[in-house]
């Protein structure tokens, strides 16, 4: 995959947060020009051979001592998900496939980086990027902020626990657990930001990765042009 670089939105992490969890940051990565549409004949098929791989790589009794799983649920609980009940998005997925149910199809952009996430492990999110408005900061959660996540009927009200990420506008996440319905993907999307989410314990190459392989799935199933941010900022 050729990717450029580019200096575009910056994530921003604070630094009450960066002392709190040590190692905390997400890989941004961007598409242009992508067309999202209906999950095609091609995109199941490969999302089927990754099912595959995923039941000969895991069982449901050995996903509980994956390192990556591990760093993911003990984030977690220190912001208040119980991951017991609200598995890692990666991990879940995995759940899935190794129950013998059917992955979930959206569209083919979040399809594309679902499956790029049970191959790596690495939890990912995309936002519509036309719908985000100055830069981007990870941040504590303020108690009473409300937030609309995807299909949510009503707001809910935060208790200040969460890491949350918002623009200079509004929340966009709780991080790394759900995306806002504000700034979801859908088929007038043309042009995304993609996080590669990290958590205390998961190495900076291994969020590289997942970045590349999820910029690499949804270009080869969506079309558009991939391009990278050169850095995260702290301020």
């Amino acid at each position: 995959m050729h990717v450029h670089l580019v200096a575009k939105m910056i994530l921003q992490v604070t630094q009450d947060l960066r002392r709190r969890f040590l190692g905390l940051q997400a890989l941004v990565g961007y598409v242009e020009e992508a067309k999202v549409t209906e999950s095609g004949v091609e995109l199941n098929k490969f999302g089927e051979e990754l099912s595959v791989e995923a039941k000969e790589k895991y069982t449901l009794e050995s996903l509980k001592n994956v390192p990556v799983f591990r760093a993911y649920r003990d984030f977690f609980w220190k912001v208040g998900i119980d991951p017991t009940k609200v598995r890692p998005a990666a991990e879940a997925l995995i759940r899935r496939i190794l129950a013998g149910k059917a992955l979930p199809r959206i569209n083919n952009l979040v399809d594309a980086y679902n499956l790029a996430s049970i191959k790596t492990g690495i939890a990912l999110a995309a936002f519509n990027r036309d719908e985000l408005k100055g830069e981007l900061v990870m941040r504590q959660a303020q108690q009473g902020e409300r937030f609309l996540g995807i299909g949510m009927q009503n707001e809910a009200v935060l208790t200040g626990k969460e890491v949350v990420i918002s623009d200079s506008e509004k929340l966009i996440a709780v991080y790394p657990h759900r995306d806002s319905e504000k700034s979801k993907i859908t088929k007038l999307t043309a042009n995304i930001l993609i996080l590669a989410c990290g958590v205390p314990g998961i190495e900076t190459q291994t969020l590289e990765n997942a970045r590349e392989i999820a910029l690499d799935y949804i270009v080869r199933f969506c079309g558009g042009i991939s391009s990278l941010s050169q850095h995260n900022k702290h301020p």
